[in-house]
């Protein structure tokens, strides 16, 4: 005679089943998250190859051009949209054919010869319209993921601009050359910025020298600037100085961010490494607070969202060679 399961027997696998379930959930899930962490600094490491591969075919200069090319953007779906070199598309939104420092990626795409590189795997996928932002639907620009360090490449903004349009040339500090970096194993050329709302790193040129067509753009290597853009924190904590002394999960993945360097490598770097490589704005700067109060440098406390930055002259001579600095 066939025994059935009695309601205990089955109340108590199933609740066995849960307990392994609970146990067992998290673990796939952090293997699932160790798997895309790889494949994040395997991606840096393919996008700084490729610039630095660049800069052996342009006399050892990083990319930097302004262009309107047709055809040309990244997300596919646009390339079927008109050519107009004087407006939509070229100098007015959505910008789908312009080649500068917000499709940084066209510059070196010959060399990577694949788009789905520069996506970040932690992030959403960039046809999953409109995630991770309407640039990508609209212009075809790529945020939320890798940023190009412009301060080290230099960038420009000379398309279809008057010879005296202000800021149009924007050159590094240090020359725009791989040369001219003092170590370039630590330097940084491309990070995982995934909050941002521009797909690079902005430079910043200093607002006392005015705003002529040519400007020198320095990095913006401020531990406050970064604090809380990787820590948690909130606004009304960044504005008080408060909090930001653990990773936030729902800013940076794994604690961390995936870098690439100058020299071709490429590694994870946790957020208090990153840090703590950054100089205080004191250092920097030679200035304390926040905006309004003798420092002029107003992005502490929100996402990076424009692709140049203000600041008073900061000090080169200090040995932070992950941005650059000292020698």
């Amino acid at each position: 005679m066939k025994r059935a399961f009695t309601l205990i027997e089955l109340l108590v696998v199933i609740a066995i089943i849960a307990i392994l379930a609970a146990i067992l959930f998290p673990v796939f899930a952090q293997a699932k998250a160790a798997a895309k962490k790889t494949v994040s600094i395997s991606n840096s490491k393919q996008i700084g190859l490729g610039i630095l591969i660049y800069t052996t075919d342009y006399d050892d200069y990083y990319p930097r051009n302004d262009d309107c090319i047709a055809g040309s953007s990244l997300n596919p779906a646009l390339n079927s949209l008109p050519f107009n070199p004087t407006g939509q598309g070229c100098t007015s939104a959505g910008f789908r054919y312009r080649v500068n420092a917000f499709s940084w990626q066209k510059w070196v795409l010959p060399y990577i010869k694949n788009v789905p590189i520069f996506e970040h795997p932690m992030r959403a996928k960039l046809d999953d319209n409109p995630s991770p932002s309407r640039q990508w639907s609209d212009s075809g620009q790529i945020v939320g993921g890798f940023a190009l360090n412009t301060s080290i490449t230099g960038q420009l903004d000379t398309y279809n601009r008057t010879p005296t349009f202000a800021r149009q040339i924007r050159n590094s500090w240090l020359g725009g050359t791989t040369t001219a970096i003092p170590s370039p194993s630590e330097a940084l050329i491309v990070a995982e910025i995934p909050n941002a709302n521009v797909p690079m790193i902005p430079g910043g040129s200093v607002d006392s020298q005015g705003i002529g067509p040519t400007v020198t753009i320095y990095p913006p290597a401020i531990r406050e600037f970064w604090r809380y853009k990787l820590m948690k924190g909130s606004v009304a904590d960044c504005i008080a100085g408060t909090n930001g002394t653990e990773p936030d999960g729902s800013k940076i993945a794994s604690g961390g961010i995936s870098c690439a360097f100058t020299d071709g490598s490429s590694k994870f770097m946790p957020a208090g490494r990153f840090l703590s490589r950054t100089p205080t704005k004191l250092e920097y700067l030679g200035v304390t607070g926040g905006s309004g109060t003798g420092y002029t440098f107003q992005n502490d406390c929100v996402y990076l969202t424009q692709g140049n930055l203000g600041f008073v002259q900061p000090n080169t001579n200090i040995n932070y060679p992950m941005w650059g600095l000292g020698g």
